[in-house]
């Protein structure tokens, strides 16, 4: 007899009383479809000469599918990799108290545009702009998605067919391959470099500005240094030259903070309130990076320049959502109390963690790390690590940290991939660090309540 046709039907499967909680939850359709894929593949496996499954055994591998197609792709992950801010797993973590403020503004309507006082249409913007003017000193603001956005924004609607100076050594480039150059050309402005990549100085932009120039730029290098033999002009003295020739001066801080990261023993990062002081007309800065809130790009200076940016139709086409101001309100107010940041705000706090307390949570987790690599062929071990910042924000500083760490015994090609494979296929997976024939875990980023629930699924990494 052929053993094809000893597999059950659609229909039969599906009536089976074990899928039917299965269909409750997630519908006819998408249940039907995992049986029918199962089924090819149940079939096309027979053919090859395996085995004809047991009935249960397909129910339980529908399920599996099922499951696979449910999980949301924006899955929760443990970021172990020893940045801070990775841009490519969602960059600053929001306290919970942002959190709580986005569930508010997701769960009713709430008074984006609208004037409580009067009745009218309002500015979705005054929700954060007396803040920001608060923190800066700049005499207004605006928010766009991304810092990429503002200067896109600012370039178009103040330099369009116009020149920009800028020092050849500022012209950066950000991840994804975007870079200053280009956004300024798609802005429509004309990019006029001055110097060289290690020295300006404040004769070259004197020669430079003309009668086409729009503005003077200067760009902070966020995520890269140079060193040694260089030289930079002090933004007061740009400012100085820009306003004695007619035209703006505008600063693009890129990551941005709003503190003086110093008091907690961090390196030294330009603040918004430092260049509005020195001179700057418009600033521009991220607001999920050392600002440690949700993405977000902020204009801020100058009144009548941030009313013309305001006006540019693009602005409606950047503008940030009800979401994104409602986070970025919170994670301001909390600048309003400094002293207490580095409790309150996460990002903060996960930067300033002490090295002697993540030692010891490492030196707790390690049972259940040696536990876990019994079966393979691995040294596993705690050490000292660097953390980094990361998202451009103070390239060349690293912060004193420890790591499970998991070394080959002898010459094992592939075994470091395959356990970081594995550990990327946890419930939650987990994102580690291989570099010098060694996978590295860095727990900087790893909160004491969650010990637990990481400890236990490395459980299922023994062979």
């Amino acid at each position: 007899m052929n053993e094809l046709s000893k597999l059950p039907s659609v229909d039969r499967l599906l009536s089976e009383a074990s899928l039917h909680s299965l269909v409750s939850g997630h519908g006819h359709r998408v249940v039907s479809d995992a049986v029918r894929a199962e089924l090819a593949d149940v079939r096309e496996s027979v053919k090859a000469g395996a085995a004809l499954p047991a009935t249960g055994a397909l129910i339980a591998a529908v399920e599996r599918r099922v499951e696979r197609h449910m999980r949301p792709h924006l899955q929760p992950v443990f970021n172990l990799t020893g940045t801070v801010l990775h841009t490519n797993l969602g960059r600053a973590v929001l306290p919970e108290s942002v959190v709580d403020a986005i569930a508010r503004a997701a769960r009713a309507p709430c008074a984006l545009e609208y004037d409580l006082e009067t009745g009218g249409r309002g500015d979705r913007d005054d929700l954060v702009e007396g803040l920001l003017r608060e923190l800066t000193g700049a005499e207004a603001a605006t928010v766009v998605n991304n810092n990429a956005a503002a200067v896109f924004l600012l370039l178009n609607t103040l330099a369009q067919r116009k020149e920009i100076v800028v020092s050849r050594g500022e012209l950066v480039e950000i991840g994804g391959a975007f870079r200053v150059p280009d956004i300024m050309r798609r802005a429509g402005a004309k990019l006029v470099e001055v110097g060289t990549t290690n020295r300006t100085h404040l004769r070259d932009f004197d020669e430079a500005v003309g009668a086409k120039t729009a503005m003077v730029m200067k760009v902070h290098t966020s995520n890269y240094a140079v060193q040694g033999f260089t030289a930079a002009v002090a933004e007061a003295e740009l400012a100085q030259l820009a306003h004695a020739r007619g035209v703006p001066f505008v600063v693009d801080l890129g990551s941005g903070t709003l503190v003086n990261l110093e008091q907690w023993g961090l390196p030294h990062e330009p603040t918004p309130r430092d260049s509005i002081e020195a001179g700057a007309d418009l600033v521009t800065f991220s607001g999920d990076k050392l600002l440690g809130g949700p993405q977000a790009g902020l204009l801020v200076g100058r009144r009548e320049l941030i009313a013309k940016i305001k006006k540019n139709p693009l602005k409606r086409a950047l503008r940030a959502g009800k979401l994104t101001l409602a986070a970025l309100e919170a994670t301001l107010a909390l600048y309003r109390d400094p002293g207490r940041l580095p409790q309150r705000l996460e990002a903060l706090r996960l930067l300033t963690r002490p090295e002697a307390e993540i030692r010891a949570q490492a030196e707790r987790l390690l049972p259940a790390w040696q536990a876990a690599l019994a079966g393979w062929p691995l040294d596993a071990s705690i050490a000292p690590t660097l953390s980094q910042i990361g998202s451009g924000s103070l390239p060349v500083d690293r912060l004193p940290s420890a790591a499970l760490v998991a070394r080959p015994r002898g010459r094992r090609a592939g075994v470091l991939h395959k356990l970081e494979e594995a550990l990327r296929r946890l419930t939650t997976p987990v994102i580690g660090h291989i570099a010098d024939d060694t996978l590295r875990l860095d727990l900087r980023c790893l909160d004491v309540k969650e010990e637990g629930a990481f400890a236990a699924q490395l459980a299922s990494l023994a062979r």
